[in-house]
């Protein structure tokens, strides 16, 4: 029994260590310049490293050198195998208020290595209430709205169903 002891405190601090020591500006750099690749650039004010999480600060997202939306606030937090990123008001470009929310107040995607093929979403905006998931497997996003109000914008893009309002989209 001691010996498991033993085995399971080194296992908790290598965890530790390696949380604490983690390159995590390195990783987003690296994460960043893979975008980049894609055609998204990110463009932040400030990048502040945490012990558990990364904070990026006044960000400006670009597809193919067009702004599509502003980020006031960014945060990663991870544990390696629970990551959680949590964006603040985002704001998208005047161009794409016909396609998409004007003001998402906060939008949460949650990770877990329990379910390693979904990613979940939920999200507070002018649209009301959305949660969701992203199926990483089937390349799918589905988002249910459960309070939807000032949604004219999006509603041409929302398909009506038993439980209410939904969009679906493969990626």
């Amino acid at each position: 029994m001691q010996m498991v002891k033993k085995i399971l405190f080194v296992l908790l601090l290598l965890w530790g260590a390696l949380l604490l020591f983690m390159p995590k500006e390195e990783l987003y750099f690296s994460l960043e310049r893979e975008l980049a690749r894609q055609g998204v650039e990110i463009n932040e004010g400030s990048v502040e490293e945490g012990v558990f999480g990364l904070t990026l600060e006044d960000v400006s997202i670009y597809v193919r050198g067009i702004k599509v939306a502003s980020v006031k606030k960014i945060s990663l937090f991870t544990l390696l195998f629970y990551t959680k990123v949590d964006a603040e008001e985002i704001l998208a470009d005047e161009s794409l208020h016909t396609m998409l929310p004007e003001r998402i107040e906060e939008m949460v995607f949650t990770y877990s290595v329990l379910t390693p093929f979904t990613v979940h979403i939920e999200a507070i905006g002018s649209f009301g209430m959305a949660e969701g998931t992203a199926s990483l497997k089937e390349r799918l996003i589905h988002l249910d709205f459960k309070e939807l109000k000032k949604a004219d914008m999006i509603r041409s893009k929302l398909i009506k169903g038993e439980k209410g309002w939904y969009y679906e989209a493969s990626f």
